[in-house]
C-alpha cells in the first residue's frame, strides 16, 4: 500500500473554542472553565486521549477475527496526567503535555483467553495513535496574514 497522507484544519472560534475540520467532519474544542474556556466542548489533551482509546477500538475491530475472537464489546478507560504549570508557562521544569498516559482495555468476548490476549498484544504492537504518542518529528512553519 503507498504512502497516505492525512489533513486537517483547525480555526480559532473565538475565547478559548476552536474547531477541527477533516474530510467534511467537524469538531469542537474547549477548555473547562477553570483553565479560561466555557466548558462546551472537550479539550485537546481529552481528545488525544479519546483519539487513541477510539484508534485502539478500530484496530480490535480490524484484526479480531485474524486472531480467532468474537468481539462482543470493547472499550478503554484512558487517564493522562498533566501539569497546567507546563503549558502555561509558570514552571519552564514541568513537561508542558502528559506526563504518563494510562490505560485499561476491556474486551467482551468468550473465545479462547490465549486468543484474546494475542488480539491484546496486536492492539498494543499495530495502532498508528498509540505509535505516533511514543515519538514522532513534529514541525510546523508560519504564514502571516493581513
Amino acid at each position: 500500500m503507498a504512502k497516505v497522507t492525512f489533513k486537517a484544519k483547525t480555526e480559532w472560534k473565538g475565547g478559548m473554542v476552536a474547531e477541527g475540520t477533516a474530510r467534511g467532519f467537524k469538531v469542537t474544542v474547549d477548555e473547562p472553565k477553570g483553565l479560561g474556556g466555557t466548558d462546551t466542548a472537550m479539550n485537546p489533551v481529552e481528545m488525544l486521549l479519546c483519539s487513541l482509546g477510539g484508534c485502539m477500538a478500530i484496530v480490535a475491530s480490524a484484526f479480531a477475527p485474524m486472531c480467532g475472537v468474537e468481539l462482543k464489546g470493547f472499550s478503554v478507560d484512558l487517564e493522562g496526567d498533566l501539569d497546567p504549570d507546563g503549558f502555561l508557562g509558570k514552571n519552564p521544569n514541568v513537561r508542558k503535555g502528559f506526563s504518563e498516559i494510562r490505560y485499561k482495555m476491556h474486551i467482551v468476548s468468550d473465545s479462547p483467553e490465549e486468543n484474546v490476549k494475542k488480539l491484546y498484544e496486536l492492539i498494543q504492537e499495530r495502532c498508528p495513535v498509540k505509535d505516533t504518542l511514543k515519538g514522532v518529528p513534529v514541525n510546523g512553519d508560519m504564514v502571516i496574514e493581513k
